[in-house]
């Protein structure tokens, strides 16, 4: 129960952070908003760690993250792994890749990425 918790409480607070602090970060990283962005594009996009699961699509693991800038959020999908040293709930990182859509919502592919210190 202790887990379920935490992760209510990490989202909860990544919440809090006012998303026009997050448009912000996201411009000075160079980054587009997520809400401008375009499917089948080259993006680059910057913002905070809003939940990370773990789950089994045919078969294979995935490691999903859904990331958020304060205009929109997407899903970084990780083929192949169970997870991903750094990668937690609000954490600042940066994801480059091509974007799609699943079901209707925004995800990348096997982003490459850069956390932020």
């Amino acid at each position: 129960m202790p887990g379920i918790l935490s992760r209510a409480f990490d989202r909860f607070t990544t919440e809090q952070r006012d998303a026009a602090d997050l448009r912000d970060d996201a411009e000075r990283s160079g980054c587009c908003h997520i809400a401008d962005t375009v499917e089948r594009e080259r993006v680059a996009i910057h913002g905070v760690v809003r939940s990370v699961t773990q789950r089994s699509v045919d078969g294979i693991s995935t490691l999903e993250a859904e990331l958020y800038d304060g205009s929109d959020s997407v899903t970084l999908v990780w083929l192949g792994r169970r997870r991903i040293t750094g990668i937690s709930t609000g954490r600042s990182l940066t994801a480059r890749g091509r974007l799609g859509t699943r079901g209707g919502r925004k995800v990348i592919h096997n982003p490459a990425y850069e956390l932020d210190a």
